[in-house]
């Protein structure tokens, strides 16, 4: 009889990941399955997400334009992907026409990047795409983001210049080391309380990705509703490889 496979360190990882997730929804009273989390694969071989794919897991996220569009069209179609980080508009139509089961931007913080993801998603005629509005929450230069002052403007732009946009919620990313404090989830929820406030929203309505490797199960505790989580599933990241944006 043949002997049984051995599962890969990532996959290992992944259970471990989604069962300290489990825990911390559960000690904030919610369910697992309120809390997405997404394998951030940047720097990493088609091989690697493909055993993590293999293990049931669907939610991917890349940070690199060109290394995404080189990735995407080797994977399987129903992967959700995002883009997570800052996205320049000369890259746009470059990453939609390049990854068609594009489920998500993670990182809307200007109203010219809004629109020209809102031209484009007309142009190729996809379904609305959804988008995370980012929040610089710590007050950093070298971090791309809004200021949580300015959050509830281009929100309302998106929801009402945007028709298709689908505004989902808000994300931040944190300080300079990609590390967050409390109180960078706390500004992040203070803008959702503002937003959902002004526009009528229910707060259920609107997504907080916030959470990272290290911190992630704070985040859930504090209200995250998507995680994403790279270097613990995935390993450390190889830089040398890296692809420019």
């Amino acid at each position: 009889m043949a002997a049984p496979a051995v599962e890969g360190a990532a996959v290992t990882a992944l259970r471990s990941v989604l069962l300290r997730v489990r825990h911390a929804a559960e000690r904030s009273g919610r369910r697992p399955e309120q809390i997405r989390v997404v394998g951030v694969s940047k720097t990493k071989p088609i091989s690697l997400i493909r055993q993590v794919y293999d293990a049931g897991h669907r939610c991917f996220g890349e940070n690199y334009v060109q290394e995404f569009i080189d990735k995407a069209p080797q994977l399987p179609e129903d992967i959700k992907w995002h883009f997570i980080g800052h996205l320049q508009s000369n890259k746009v139509k470059t990453l939609l026409g390049g990854v068609p089961n594009l489920d998500m931007v993670e990182g809307v913080d200007n109203v010219k990047i809004a629109n020209h993801l809102d031209r484009a998603v007309s142009n190729i005629g996809r379904n609305p795409l959804k988008i995370l509005v980012q929040v610089n929450t710590s007050g950093e230069e070298s971090k791309s983001g809004i200021e949580p002052s300015d959050c509830l403007g281009l929100v309302e732009h998106v929801k009402l210049r945007c028709p298709n946009l689908e505004f989902s919620g808000l994300m931040t990313i944190g300080m300079p080391d990609y590390t967050s404090t409390p109180e960078n989830f706390r500004t992040l929820l203070n803008c959702r309380l503002e937003v959902c406030k002004a526009l009528g929203m229910a707060e259920d309505q609107c997504e907080l990705s916030m959470g990272m490797s290290n911190d992630f199960e704070q985040a859930i505790e504090m209200g995250s509703t998507n995680v994403r989580i790279g270097s613990t599933i995935f390993g450390p990241r190889d830089y040398a490889k890296k692809q420019l944006n």
